[in-house]
This record gives structure tokens, C-alpha cells and sequence, in this order.
């Protein structure tokens, strides 16, 4: 987001308090649409958005359309629906609510704001890239996952259309970032290098800065969590992700304290749209 967007959203976000009724959209898919998450388009996921936004305490309504990526200002998923602003992927989201008031990395000295944002670009040139490879990349992961669950919502012969597209989109992305000559072992080895960092800055603490959660925090456990729920071909991508055993318990200490003690309060209030998705229990 250039600067001068950035100074236009933050002036519109100031001025109108957080509504009730923010919507975040997300892709929909016939079979399981947390699938989507992983194969919805090269951005960020869905569930990262939805996790920071309930580390800040806002609450949103979730949204599934099969059509949300054309719905979104930007095509990129998710975006959200805040009053007379939509807004997509979960930079400009942050710069949003940081705007409204709501930020969880206010507390975070030069120093760490600028490990904390190396950390997160580390995430999404290793992980989110070796997501994205292995759906749409590996042959047999495409040809009998991806493609079939991508483009389900869809009749003939847009299924197949859009899909295609959608594989072709990501195999020329990866081929203009040198990943298109990688063996599978190879992206298998960068995830666990990629997860032997984020586990040594984690240690032994609840979150990456200690007590309270960042950006960082949702970004890892939007990632962590769409690897361990999601179906593949085979199961290695998530083997390696929990044989790192601190960052296990921390994708299952968000999910109880973010997830299912605010989904039974939304349950137990009034009626919500939020469904609930695959869980680490």
C-alpha cells in the first residue's frame, strides 16, 4: 500500500467507529471450503485475517461466497466489509484497524517491530510458497485435490476454465521465483528450516513476543493451522510442521483461546454466521 493510501484509509478508518455487523469474506467451496484456504489465490489466508481480528477483540462476522476473490477490490482474498469500506488481504487490514485504534504490536519497541516484520517476511517467502507449490504444483496433488475442490462451486465449463487458470497463474509465479525446478523433498526441507526459526524465536513462551500476540502470531497461525487441517496427497508437509512440538501447542493454545471460548460466546448471545471450521482436537 503506498503512502498515500495508506494516509487516505487511515483518515476514513478514524473517523467511524468498529461496527457490529463487519463482514470478513472468504472463498466458499462445495466439498470443504477450508480447503480454499490454502489454494484460494496467492495472498494471504483467509484464517490469518480472522484470527487478528479476534487477537484485537472486533468482532466480524464470516461471509463464504464462491465468488469472493472477484468480489474483492483488490482480487485477492480475504477482504472485509466495515461500514462504507472494503478492504482486502491482511496488510492493508492491520493498517485499518491500526487506524481505528486497534493494534496488537503497539507495545513493541523499534527493535523487535522491525524482527517481528523480518519474522513475517520469512513466513510468506517460505511458507505461504511451499503452500502454493505443493497444491498446485505437484502433479498428483493438483490432478486429484486442488483442481477438483478449486473449482466445485463452479458448473461446466467454468470449472475447468478457472481452474486451469488458477494453475497456471501459480506455476508462472513460481517459475519467475526460481521454485518451479524444486523437487518436493526440497520444499519439504525449506518448510523445516522455515519452522526450526519460527521455533527457536518462540521458545518456550506463549507467543513469538511473549505474553501478548502480534501480527506475527496470526500470520503463523493462519499458516500452521491450514497445514495441519488440510487433506494432501500425503501427509509430510504436516509431519514436519508437528515434529516442531512448541509450535503445536501454540496453533492449539490460539485456536482454544481465540476460537472456541469466542465461538461459544457467539453461541450462546445471539445468533451468528460464523461457521466452525476443521479443528487440532
Amino acid at each position: 500500500m503506498s503512502l498515500a493510501a495508506e494516509a487516505f484509509v487511515s483518515q476514513i478508518a478514524a473517523a467511524e467507529p468498529w461496527p457490529e455487523n463487519a463482514t470478513l469474506y472468504q472463498p466458499l467451496n462445495g466439498k470443504n471450503h477450508f480447503f480454499m484456504l490454502i489454494s484460494c489465490h496467492v495472498s494471504y489466508v483467509p484464517i490469518m485475517s480472522q484470527a487478528y481480528l479476534k487477537m484485537c477483540g472486533l468482532p466480524v462476522h464470516l461471509c463464504c461466497r464462491a465468488n469472493a476473490e472477484y468480489m474483492s477490490p483488490s482480487g485477492k482474498v480475504p477482504f472485509i466489509h466495515v461500514g462504507n469500506q472494503v478492504v482486502s488481504e491482511l496488510g492493508p487490514i492491520v493498517q485499518f484497524t491500526k487506524a481505528k485504534g486497534h493494534s496488537l504490536s503497539d507495545g513493541l519497541d523499534d527493535v523487535q517491530r522491525a524482527e517481528m516484520k523480518a519474522y513475517m517476511e520469512l513466513v510468506n517467502n517460505m511458507l505461504l510458497t511451499a503452500e502454493l507449490y505443493i497444491q498446485w504444483c505437484d502433479n498428483a496433488t493438483a490432478a486429484e485435490i486442488t483442481r477438483p475442490r478449486y473449482s466445485s462451486p463452479y458448473s461446466w465449463p467454468l470449472n475447468y476454465i478457472l481452474a486451469y487458470q488458477k494453475q497456471w497463474e501459480v506455476r508462472r509465479k513460481m517459475n519467475a521465483i526460481g521454485w518451479a525446478g524444486k523437487s518436493l523433498e526440497q520444499v519439504y526441507e525449506d518448510v523445516s528450516q522455515c519452522c526450526q526459526a519460527l521455533s527457536q524465536r518462540l521458545g518456550t513462551q506463549p507467543y513469538f513476543f511473549n505474553k501478548q500476540p502480534t501480527e506475527l502470531d496470526a500470520l503463523v497461525f493462519g499458516h500452521l493451522f491450514t497445514i495441519l487441517t488440510t487433506r494432501l496427497t500425503n501427509d509430510e508437509l504436516g509431519e514436519r510442521v508437528k515434529s516442531f512440538t512448541n509450535l503445536l501447542s501454540f496453533c492449539r493454545r490460539i485456536e482454544q483461546n481465540y476460537f472456541e471460548e469466542q465461538d461459544r460466546d457467539s453461541q450462546s448471545g445471539a445468533s451468528s454466521r460464523h461457521s466452525k471450521g476443521p479443528s487440532l482436537m
